[in-house]
């Protein structure tokens, strides 16, 4: 059994019209700064995974969805130094809106097959192989 504290955090691979999925890169002042993640954040108390994640999208990109767009398609275990995430990732092809970055990261819409070429935290490098699979 692990001393750390659990971390719950809800991600998203948004999928446009041409098959690109969006990674934001983390803002400097943020940890593991610099690196691709797929858009979301920690789940509050009471929340799902998926309301977790269509409040995220709305705070971090000014997007809109809803459950029924959320497909799960896997999630990452990975121990840090400090805690234990869990995060569930959704394929999501349907919202609301242009992304924009409202919280001080970059966007890039990447192609699945370059994925790898975006530096990500250790707990979504598997994420992305199961995501090309998919895609």
């Amino acid at each position: 059994m692990s001393d750390f504290p659990l971390l719950l955090v809800s991600a998203a691979a948004l999928v446009d019209e041409d098959g690109r999925v969006l990674l934001a890169r983390r803002p400097k002042d943020k940890s593991m700064a610099g690196l691709w993640e797929f858009p979301g954040g920690k789940l509050q108390d009471g929340e799902t995974p998926e309301a977790a994640l269509i409040r995220e999208l709305h705070e971090e990109l000014g997007i809109n969805t809803h459950e029924s767009c959320l497909a799960p398609i896997g999630f990452a275990s990975h121990t840090y130094d400090e805690f234990h995430l869990l995060m569930p990732l959704f394929v999501c092809r349907v919202w609301q809106g242009t992304a924009t970055p409202r919280e001080g990261q970059q966007l890039v819409w990447a192609r699945p097959n370059a994925l790898r070429d975006y530096p990500m935290p250790p707990a979504d490098m598997p994420l992305v192989a199961q995501l090309q699979d998919l895609l």
